[in-house]
C-alpha cells in the first residue's frame, strides 16, 4: 500500500509530514512542515505553513480539496522512472 510516509522515506524527501492520494484531489490537512502532498505521478512541496495556507490551488475546509489535482500546482515534481520503480508504480 502506498502512503505519503512510504513515498517520503523511499525517495528521501525529508518532509516532516507527507500525505498521499492517488488522484491528488482530496487530503487531510498537513500539520507539520516542511510538508508534501503526493499523488500517483508526483508531489508538491510546502516548506512552511504560510506557503501552504496561501496557495490559491488549495481549498482549505474541514478537509483539503485541490481542484484538478496537485499536478496543476506550479512546482509539481513528477516522479522519475527510477522513482516510480522504487515505489512499485509501474
Amino acid at each position: 500500500m502506498i502512503t505519503g510516509k512510504k513515498i517520503n522515506q523511499t525517495l528521501s524527501l525529508q518532509a516532516a509530514h507527507a500525505l498521499y492520494r492517488e488522484d491528488g484531489k482530496w487530503y487531510h490537512h498537513l500539520k507539520i512542515f516542511p510538508g508534501i502532498l503526493c499523488d500517483k505521478n508526483g508531489y508538491v512541496e510546502f516548506p512552511d505553513l504560510q506557503m501552504y495556507q496561501n496557495n490559491t490551488y488549495l481549498q482549505h475546509g474541514q478537509d483539503l480539496h485541490v481542484l484538478g489535482g496537485i499536478s496543476q500546482i506550479p512546482g509539481y515534481i513528477p516522479y522519475s522512472e527510477e522513482q516510480k520503480q522504487s515505489l512499485n508504480f509501474l
